[in-house]
């Protein structure tokens, strides 16, 4: 038995760095856990399929568009296409919930809302969805963070966030 000990070695700088990465897998975990549990940190689920082909038939994204389901609360429904969405603005007062609903009519897109914590990947015949509330008033720009072919920078809109 003490063969088999002294035959299995690891070098000092090793076994630091063993218990480092360790550790450091550790601390990820918790603050993943943390993330989740505490501040609400989620990933985006996928709420429905459409027909990408024949999104104006769909009731909800035939007219996409901001609707008020509530006082202060609304529900915005925004398609990316090629090089924009639609539509490309929307006006909310301060204090407002916002559940985002969005699709995409050709292309995998991305959904990042500046200075929230709402990023989703847009795939064609997948809703995904994210709320947010806008305490502040401001301009709020979102953005296309995939890929989406050469005009792919000029794929941007903003929620208007009036006093």
């Amino acid at each position: 038995m003490a063969n088999q000990r002294e035959s299995m070695h690891i070098d000092p700088y090793e076994r630091t760095w063993i218990l480092v990465s360790i550790l450091m897998l550790i601390v990820f975990f918790g603050a993943i856990t943390v993330a989740g549990l505490s501040f609400g940190v989620r990933v985006p689920d996928p709420v429905a399929r459409v027909n990408p082909n024949k999104l104006e038939e769909s009731i909800t994204f035939a007219e996409p568009g901001l609707k008020e389901v509530a006082p202060k609360r609304y529900e915005a429904y925004i398609v990316a296409q090629t090089w924009t969405f639609n539509p490309a603005e929307i006006t909310v007062p301060a204090g407002s919930i916002v559940k985002f609903y969005v699709t995409s009519r050709d292309v995998q897109h991305g959904f990042k809302l500046q200075n929230t914590n709402v990023n989703m990947q847009i795939v064609p015949g997948q809703v995904s969805s994210l709320m947010v509330k806008f305490d502040e008033p401001g301009e709020y720009d979102f953005i296309c963070t995939e890929y989406c072919g050469i005009a792919h920078a000029t794929m941007y809109g903003k929620v208007i966030v009036t006093p």
